[in-house]
């Protein structure tokens, strides 16, 4: 039984994402979980970074998807020195999020933020590598692994992926811890592009941006890393690998 019969068969999946890919790398049993849809890591980084996205690349979208929030004035009416921390501000924001239905609540500084955010780099050079189509699916086989994800911009021969950071000077590094290497060789790959860039952005004001180019030894490295997580996840599904977390990082 080939590689995509297997995984469909155990996890009901047809395909892997990067997502999957990078999860597997970190312990098989968050691994097992996603794509059995009971695991989803939410964290406030990627709350914003939804926002931000759908902001900068599909605003039209931004109202059935989301509900801006104004809590200045329960905030300021709470005698405590973390309102949000309190009981009446929880109740305030319970009651918001029941009235909001099926869309993701976001506050009134971070949705301003965005589009401060935003409007700083569409005053810099790095705004040309946002040119393109966006949120553009990408399906298909490396090797004989079905992959599938969604590309934030196909330019005109390269694809871009935008990033928001808490440093600017500390992006390089984010791209090996983050897995970000693994994203651009598949993305790459299965776009059939030839140059990806990063467009990072500061999340702290003055919101700088950069713009940074994969080199032929980082798509490589997203190359090894990809390379490993299809044979740890090909034993798991052969039933030669039990779900226990381990690490693959090698000595220190």
């Amino acid at each position: 039984m080939d590689f995509a019969l297997k995984l469909q068969e155990k996890t009901t999946k047809s395909y892997l994402s990067y997502t999957s890919i990078k999860t597997a790398l970190d312990d098989m049993v968050k691994f097992e979980l996603y794509v059995q849809g009971k695991w989803n890591k939410r964290s406030e980084a990627l709350s914003f970074g939804s926002v931000y996205d759908c902001l900068l690349f599909t605003p039209e979208e931004f109202d059935k998807r989301f509900s801006v929030f104004d809590d200045r004035d329960v905030v300021e009416s709470i005698d405590s020195k973390n309102p949000r921390a309190t009981t009446i501000y929880k109740q305030w924001k319970s009651t918001f999020d029941d009235q909001s239905k099926d869309k993701e609540a976001v506050s009134l500084d971070d949705y301003q933020k965005a589009i401060d955010m935003i409007t700083r780099i569409q005053e810099t050079d790095c705004w040309e590598y946002l040119q393109g189509d966006y949120q553009k699916e990408v399906q298909g086989f490396i090797g004989d692994i079905p992959v599938r994800g969604f590309l934030d911009c196909l330019g005109n021969g390269f694809v871009s992926d935008s990033k928001t950071t808490r440093a600017i000077g500390s992006f390089k590094r984010d791209v090996f811890s983050f897995g970000y290497d693994i994203q651009a060789y598949i993305y790459m790959t299965l776009a059939q592009q030839k140059e990806y860039y990063w467009v990072a952005q500061d999340t702290s004001y003055p919101y700088t941006p950069a713009l940074f180019k994969a080199t032929e030894a980082t798509i490589n490295g997203g190359k090894y890393k990809f390379d490993r997580a299809v044979q740890i996840i090909s034993k798991y599904l052969d039933g030669d690998l039990l779900t226990s977390t381990f690490s693959i990082y090698g000595e220190i």
